[in-house]
């Protein structure tokens, strides 16, 4: 080829060269100003490559994740020492000792509390929460049935009790008959059509996915075959929290804390493991030629095993040596990873670090009350969730049967009227309420509070989680056994102020 041949084609090809390259620089100026106008999250490039997010619903992924998350939540409740610490709290912190107490709260035509009635309901809603009356076994009082139900919601992320109704259930003919959520079969999904509902892991929905009924199995076995059983969701208490719109069944309250939690079992076991070893061994002896083992011979493998005890020294065979063995465990910085693990999965359980862990070590007043505060919001807003969508409609079911039946009455033996049912359905209830670190402080605040009408008595006995009629009634029957028996009681004092703090400014 001439060389005038060859700078043609040198120069034929060159303009579309610079037009290829003039695009691509167009096109990536394009695409770094989209990538400026994006959320930094929603970028995608070499450092963003493995994050991967899907857009299945919440549904969809319990459909193929549910059974295993929950059955993973139950092995660790079983097993894992802060999973049967959190399900303790859970217990303990929503339901308490003392339950959900009713407050009746039905008023006459004049607005004033008819207490008799009100009596009355109280007296018979304390029945019925007896066992024998409150479930179907006949063992289980409310605040043990609610203290099984609560720990099961946070294990296995739901709730599912029936409504059991029928002349010898209890005293009132209402019971309730606690149900394992793997009684629904998660694998039951079928579509909706012209004549039939859609049925979502055996939950059957309308066309607003509001329950229809609910399909469960007969037996709790795994064997095949397993019959279902259709139960209408009238009959049906099925209570999760969602952490999504659209979902039909719960999940377990662990589920984003799991995976570190079973990590952090594994590494403190396998330090566990490593201490022992290192406080049981001492030494190990190489051969060194064709030395002959000694009396105690050597073990499967072809090692030298020697016994030792404490306080001896020994003499090395002939034909080996010594070598010292001094393993680390256990390790300086194990307390330092164990806390920061442990403040992770707190946090993934929605709870204080400083309770799950058991660790009050450089803990202050302020400190603590601060991460006890948020903790008990959480707290309430889960007694407040369950009220609403278990104790109030529980209630008013039993109270409807119960007046229908003529089961409450008057201390005159007349029955309470059905007719006025919508008067006594009015109530409310009092959840557990913690005392404080430092009570006499809480207290002369309480007071000051109430003398400079910041608050109401009432609102100061519901945060103790008493009912402002019960504290007057016990003032007033403690007033007269004192009154009867001549006991002058002592005059009620106001808090005294204290001097003011001044560490902060000497500080």
């Amino acid at each position: 080829m001439s060389a005038s041949t060859a700078r043609a084609r040198l120069l034929a090809v060159v303009p579309s060269d610079r037009a290829q390259r003039t695009e691509f620089a167009r096109q990536e100026v394009a695409r770094k100003a989209i990538s400026a106008r994006r959320f930094e999250a929603a970028n995608i490039n070499r450092i963003t490559a493995s994050w991967l997010a899907g857009s299945a619903s919440m549904d969809e992924e319990l459909r193929s994740g549910l059974d295993v998350v929950r059955n993973r939540s139950r092995q660790l409740f079983r097993d894992d020492a802060y999973a049967v610490k959190f399900g303790r709290m859970v217990r303990n912190n929503v339901v308490g000792a003392q339950g959900f107490v009713l407050q009746a709260a039905a008023v006459e035509d004049d607005g004033k509390p008819d207490a008799l009635a009100n009596r009355a309901i109280e007296d018979a809603w304390y029945r019925q929460c007896r066992p024998g009356n409150w479930d179907v076994t006949g063992k289980l009082s409310a605040d043990d049935f609610l203290r099984t139900a609560i720990v099961g919601l946070a294990r296995d992320g739901e709730i599912l009790a029936r409504k059991v109704r029928g002349a010898n259930r209890g005293e009132f003919g209402y019971q309730l008959q606690l149900l394992d959520p793997a009684r629904l079969d998660t694998n039951l999904n079928v579509e909706a059509t012209a004549h039939s509902n859609a049925i979502i892991m055996g939950v059957e929905v309308d066309q607003y996915r509001a329950p229809v009924a609910y399909h469960l199995f007969r037996e709790l076995r795994s064997s095949a075959p397993r019959n279902r059983e259709r139960i209408p969701a009238a009959e049906m208490l099925h209570l999760f929290l969602p952490w999504d719109v659209e979902q039909t069944r719960g999940l377990p309250w662990m589920h984003a804390a799991m995976h570190l939690l079973r990590q952090l079992g594994g590494y403190r076991e396998a330090a566990v493991i490593a201490a022992r070893v290192g406080a049981s061994k001492m030494g190990i002896y190489t051969r060194t030629g064709d030395a002959v083992p000694p009396s105690d011979g050597e073990d499967d493998a072809g090692n030298f095993v020697q016994s030792a005890e404490p306080g001896s020294f020994e003499v090395a065979p002939d034909g080996y040596t010594l070598d010292s063995w001094d393993p680390t465990y256990p390790h300086d910085q194990f307390d330092v990873f164990c806390k920061a693990t442990l403040r992770g999965i707190a946090s993934g359980f929605g709870v204080a670090y400083n309770s799950l862990a058991n660790d009050l070590e450089g803990v202050n007043f302020s400190s603590i009350r601060s991460g006890v505060l948020e903790e008990r919001e959480e707290w309430m807003v889960i007694q407040s969730w369950l009220i609403a969508v278990a104790l109030v409609p529980i209630y008013e079911d039993w109270l409807s049967w119960a007046l229908m039946g003529g089961r409450i009455r008057l201390k005159n033996g007349s029955p309470l009227p059905a007719g006025k049912i919508d008067k006594f359905r009015a109530h409310t209830w009092q959840g557990r309420r913690w005392a404080w670190v430092d009570p006499k402080k809480d207290v002369d605040a309480s007071v000051t509070s109430i003398q400079n009408l910041l608050a109401s008595p009432q609102q100061i006995a519901a945060q103790q989680g008493r009912d402002i009629t019960d504290v007057l009634d016990d003032i007033q029957r403690f007033e007269a056994m004192a009154k009867e028996r001549g006991i002058a009681l002592p005059p009620r004092s106001s808090p005294t102020p204290e001097p003011p703090d001044t560490a902060d400014e000497d500080a």
